[in-house]
């Protein structure tokens, strides 16, 4: 149909070459491609007669009905002009040559994707950020930001805007979405676990054993990697260029990005003592893009598909204690007073106060407005730098042409509280900033563009969605649902889960407990055993004797319950009239029903997501 401007006067939509409808008469439409127009032979659009055996009864009536048939085809050939007869009027042709809508897309948006009809196994980009709150994209709602190049992947793909992670914390939340199960399912709870447990294959093992080639650069983090490398699994990576934070050496890190500084005769710690702060060029974010156009250009010829993992340590603050050193490029930008300031009002220490038995990295205090906005303004600085960086990579996609058959998904492992109700950094509290997270999936020509999903969604739904679209089998034991249903505009884009799960089951540790070291005494404690730490300034640290810390959260469309396990108290949150989560609703006999409610589903889901071991499937 390539050039075809009209057809019978009707002018005929574009017709893409990756796209594919899944409308009932796509055969026809893949007939009339092959037509000229003006000269349609009109019985061969007819349905072709079934042949009878002799002996039938009906075979004279037959073979008269098939002897006429075969006439008017070789008349047809003969002049393969537009015929006219009482069963096929003109009108009736008109409309069955015309394309319906989802017959002929007019644009990808608004294709309808069968399995049978997509092109073979896509290449992925997966892009996860570490601690970024949902609120940081300017695209979706942030004024004050600029992200240009997230706000391309929010105009080209599906950007899910009610996204939560299954953690609050690095290593559950990471081994989470690795696999599409619930941390406490695959054993690994906890950022100080030995090594990962294998209670489940990470995606890129399974990918990488269906014909993927698949690389990383940043973190992988599925273990304690306090003073040590992180011990690696079995994950399926080919390519594997490893950096833990910023100052990988410092830590106790030798990785490949200190390896690449020391190769441009710089240090990181040299780096932030000399500027501030790591210039753009030396950057870990810059090297992670580096190394994943370095993967990209590889593969510019070959047909081998691939997956690439770029974890960046951003916008991660470098220290527990929330601090954030950002090139002054960036920081520059902001007009700090001009700023909106985090959530929270004077009733949040207090509210905080009888939370004090549960984890959390920082104590609750009130910030100096000005420190508070300015703290803001170095971690929107960071995304900032992030997005730039993405958009280095979506141009190396598009000068090796492999933009078209790549799957972008940008997203973070799990956000930060930033100064709202007092707090910075994470623990065991479940507020939208801390649990709420960008995803973004986009693929030109595939999935829907430009499309705002209010579903809720939970990171463990990667995974799944990922396996389907590569046409791998997904395995039973994975809890995440696929999102393949809304990406392709075959499924209502509100509708997917009735509501979400995270969880904190001693997620930070005991480095943020002491339980071992007496009262007094645990200042001297981290100055012995982390110096690197004692050394950050505000440091705001909360060393605390006692048990460790257990929660779990569910969320619907409108209330949030948090059960703090253990401690005898809790949270409920109207999100319609309170999407600040001011007001804990816990004690209000009004909402007494609704908390009784919530507990019996968040407790069925507790039990529904436990790990039941291997059957046994032979004799």
């Amino acid at each position: 149909m390539a050039g075809r401007t009209a057809w019978l006067g009707h002018p005929a939509p574009p017709i893409r070459p990756e796209c594919r409808c899944s409308h009932p008469r796509g055969r026809l439409r893949r007939r009339l491609d092959q037509v000229r127009p003006g000269r349609v032979p009109v019985a061969n659009l007819r349905r072709p007669l079934k042949r009878r055996h002799p002996l039938d009864p009906r075979w004279d009536r037959h073979r008269r009905r098939w002897s006429r048939r075969r006439r008017h085809r070789r008349r047809t050939r003969r002049r393969p002009v537009l015929h006219s007869t009482v069963r096929w009027s003109i009108p009736r042709l008109l409309r069955v040559l015309r394309p319906p809508r989802q017959m002929v897309c007019r644009q990808c948006r608004h294709s309808r994707l069968s399995s049978m009809a997509r092109p073979g196994k896509p290449n992925i980009l997966w892009i996860c950020t570490d601690q970024q709150r949902w609120d940081t994209i300017h695209a979706l709602g942030n004024p004050h930001i600029r992200t240009p190049n997230l706000d391309r992947l929010v105009d080209t793909g599906v950007a899910f805007d009610h996204t939560f992670c299954q953690s609050p914390i690095c290593t559950p939340s990471r081994a989470s979405f690795l696999t599409g199960m619930y941390p406490s399912t695959v054993h690994n709870t906890s950022n100080e676990v030995d090594r990962w447990s294998g209670a489940a294959p990470l995606i890129t093992k399974i990918l990488a054993d269906a014909g993927y080639d698949c690389g990383l650069a940043g973190k992988l983090h599925l273990s304690d990697v306090v003073d040590r490398v992180e011990p690696r699994p079995d994950d399926g990576y080919r390519e594997f260029h490893w950096s833990q934070v910023p100052d990988d050496l410092a830590e106790g890190h030798p990785s490949d990005y200190a390896d690449w500084l020391d190769s441009r005769g710089q240090s990181a710690r040299e780096l932030f003592e000399r500027h501030g702060h790591i210039p753009v060029e030396y950057h870990q974010t810059t090297w992670c893009a580096e190394k994943t156009i370095d993967f990209i250009r590889s593969h510019q010829q070959t047909d081998v598909p691939w997956l690439f993992s770029l974890n960046t340590y951003y916008p991660h603050p470098q220290g527990a204690g929330g601090d954030l050193y950002p090139p002054s490029k960036f920081l520059d930008r902001f007009d700090v007073d001009a700023l909106p300031g985090p959530a929270c009002r004077e009733s949040d220490l207090a509210s905080q106060e009888k939370l004090k038995d549960a984890n959390f990295q920082t104590q609750a205090r009130t910030y100096d407005e000005r420190e508070a906005r300015l703290h803001q303004a170095r971690y929107w600085a960071t995304v900032e730098l992030i997005d730039q960086n993405v958009g280095r990579v979506l141009e190396a996609l598009e000068e090796t042409g492999q933009r078209e058959n790549t799957i972008v998904i940008f997203m973070s492992d799990h956000g930060e509280t930033l100064g709202d109700h007092g707090l910075r950094a994470k623990g065991c509290r479940f507020y939208e900033g801390l649990i709420r997270v960008p995803l973004i999936v986009s693929w030109p020509g595939q999935f829907l563009r430009g499309l705002q999903s209010p579903a809720l969604v939970e990171l463990t739904d990667i995974a799944p969605t990922l396996l389907e679209v590569a046409g791998v089998t997904v395995p039973d034991r994975m809890q995440g649902k696929s999102l393949l249903g809304i990406l392709t505009g075959s499924k209502e884009p509100g509708e997917h889960r009735a509501y979400v799960r995270c969880e904190y089951y001693a997620a930070l540790g005991r480095r943020y407990q002491m339980g071992s070291v007496p009262e007094g005494e645990q200042e001297t404690w981290v100055k012995q055993n982390h110096p690197q730490w004692a050394a950050m300034p505000h440091q705001e640290f909360r060393w605390k004797k006692g048990a460790q810390s257990y929660a779990s959260m569910i969320r619907t469309r409108r209330f949030k319950l948090i059960n703090y396990h253990g401690l005898d108290c809790g949270e409920l949150f109207d999100l319609e009239t309170d999407p600040n989560e001011f007001d804990n609703l816990w004690d209000d006999p009004n909402y007494a029903k609704t908390r009784f409610d919530l507990t019996v589903k968040n407790f069925d889901a507790l039990a529904f997501a436990v790990d039941t071991g291997r059957m046994r499937t032979s004799k």
